[in-house]
Parts: C-alpha cells; sequence; structure tokens
C-alpha cells in the first residue's frame, strides 16, 4: 500500500504514515501563479493499492479541488485502487434541501470524487449517515467514539458522576452511544435555530445538577450552540461543562468564543489540522485519530473487517 497526501493535513498524513509504518508517497502539491493545482508523482505508483489522505476543510474548493486533481493524477497513472481518505468530509452539512431552489452539495461532491476516479471512500463522523448512500462506490464511515470515550474516561471518569450530553436533538443518537460505553446518564439541549449560525437555548432535558456535563457533537464551526449549551448547563446546576468534537472547523471568532464561554474545555480530534489561535488557547486540546485511520487503511489495503474495529 502507498499514501499520498495533499496541503489538506499533512502532521495528520505523516502520523498516519508513521503507525502504518511506509513512507509518504513523494509527491508535489503545488499552484501555478494564477492558484491552478499541479500534481506530479515522484514514484511509480502502477498496480500499487493507492490512499489518498485529504480533508477538504479550510479552504474548502482548494482542498478538494487537489483531492480530485491527486486521484485524476493516480488514475492516469495505472494504480491499482484508489481511495479517498477524508478525515473530514466537507460539504456534509448540505446533505438535504433546506428550502426551494437550494443544491444537495453533498451529492454533487460525492459524484465529484466518484467520477474522478476514486474506487471507494474512507471518512469519519459524516454529519448524516446517509451520505454514504450519495456515493455509488464503496464507503466506510468511521466513528471517534474509540478514541474520543478512553480520553473521557481517563479524564473525566465514568459512570454517575458524569452526564453525556447532547447539543440538539438531532445528536441525541451520537450521545447515546456514548452514554452506553461509559454508563453514564444522558442530557439533551432543546434548542431553536433562529437562522444558520445562530442557536438559542431553550431548555435542558434531563437532571445536570452536581453533575460534570460533557456535551459531544460532530461539528463545532462557530461554537455558538456548544456555548449558549454550556452556560445553560451550568444556569441549571451543573459542576462542570467540556465540549468532545470529532471536527474542529472553528471558523470566524470561535475560538475567541469558546475562551470566553462556561465550557471548562474543548476537545477535538486531529482530522482538521490545528490554527495557531487553536495551539496558544488554553482551553483547546486534540487528540489524534491516526491509529483509528490507520488500522482502518491497513484492513481494506487487507481485505479484513473495518467494522469489527467498533466491537
Amino acid at each position: 500500500m502507498k499514501v499520498l497526501t495533499g496541503n489538506g493535513n499533512r502532521p495528520l498524513a505523516e502520523a498516519v504514515t508513521s503507525y502504518l509504518n511506509v513512507p509518504l508517497t513523494k509527491a508535489d502539491v503545488r499552484r501555478f501563479s494564477d492558484m491552478e493545482v499541479f500534481v506530479e508523482i515522484h514514484e511509480n505508483v502502477r498496480g500499487e493499492d493507492i490512499f489518498v489522505l485529504q480533508p477538504t476543510s479550510f479552504p474548502a474548493n482548494d482542498h478538494l479541488m487537489e483531492l480530485l486533481v491527486c486521484i485524476d493524477a493516480l488514475r492516469r497513472s495505472s494504480a491499482r485502487r484508489i481511495t479517498a481518505v477524508l478525515p473530514y468530509f466537507g460539504y456534509a452539512r448540505q446533505d438535504r434541501k433546506p428550502g426551494p431552489r437550494t443544491p444537495i452539495s453533498a451529492k454533487l461532491v460525492a459524484n465529484l470524487i466518484t467520477e474522478a476516479g476514486a474506487d471507494r471512500v474512507l471518512t469519519l463522523d459524516l454529519h448524516a449517515g446517509q451520505i454514504q448512500g450519495f456515493f455509488d462506490i464503496p464507503t466506510d464511515n468511521l466513528f471517534s467514539a474509540p478514541v474520543i470515550v478512553p480520553d473521557i474516561r481517563e479524564k473525566y471518569g465514568q459512570g454517575s458522576d458524569i452526564t453525556i450530553v447532547s447539543p440538539d436533538v438531532g445528536g441525541v443518537v451520537r450521545a447515546r452511544a456514548f452514554a452506553k460505553r461509559l454508563d453514564a446518564d444522558l442530557a439533551i439541549v432543546d434548542k431553536r435555530r433562529e437562522k444558520a449560525g445562530v442557536s438559542e437555548v431553550m431548555n435542558i432535558i434531563g437532571d445536570v445538577k452536581g453533575q460534570r456535563c460533557i456535551l459531544v457533537d460532530d461539528i463545532v464551526d462557530s461554537a455558538g450552540t456548544l456555548c449558549n449549551a454550556a452556560e445553560a448547563l451550568m444556569n441549571k446546576g451543573a459542576e462542570s461543562v467540556v465540549g468532545y468534537v470529532t471536527h474542529g472547523v472553528l471558523s470566524g471568532g470561535a475560538i475567541a468564543r469558546i475562551n470566553a464561554s462556561a465550557l471548562e474545555e474543548m476537545v477535538t480530534t486531529d482530522s482538521i489540522m490545528a490554527t495557531e489561535a487553536f495551539r496558544v488557547s488554553n482551553k483547546m486540546r486534540q487528540i489524534s485519530i491516526a491509529p483509528l485511520i490507520g488500522e482502518a487503511m491497513l484492513r481494506i489495503s487487507e481485505e479484513t473487517s473495518v467494522s469489527s474495529l467498533f466491537d
């Protein structure tokens, strides 16, 4: 197997190849003066099983284009099988028509990846599970629980001392799975969103008084939802509130908002590369998904079970 990466998250790619004990494939992924993407692979890939590791995070369009051009370069170089590894699948929040004359961009991106020449897709914590059906090629959607649950257990314990909290009704299934693994109680934040990027906490479903609350979600973008939820939980008597999120998009003033919030700590995985503001914040922390991604890639290459990772 070989592993190729663009500029989306090179530190994660290096960590994955270190886990697999294979070198990164030598390649140039650069720009012409007009910002066109150009890819040149510097070693033979004919007949190889290739994994292209590239999250489509900010700048989403540039990183998506890098992924597509890398896949095309490999296909034209006679690679035997090309797996697109997307630790973070951008455009996943556009998975349905929220109103008239709007796109389903997640389906469009799935079509682009398929048509570029990918043979299968490996991703992590899709915003909506049904996005797997947008691809007409095999798609593995990994879950971050095997990485996040041990960290919660080590830092904050388990059992009746903690309560797992879903920041909205849509995340209840995810929160329930975490609560089951940690033998913890479950609470739900009932909120009403007036418009995109703005949320208003309405009520807390469940008893959180005196509890250490763990907010779990798949994406933190503006951080408004999590910060509002943390404040509401503290107002209901929670002892402390910590956030655990798979994908730290953290756009705009999200990090400053978290630093000023009631959140004791915000933990994300390294599916998206940390910014300088992230690294200097005393409330932000990353945990690595490299062993999880690396093990899944190894199992795909060896044609063994991926789902048994979660048993």
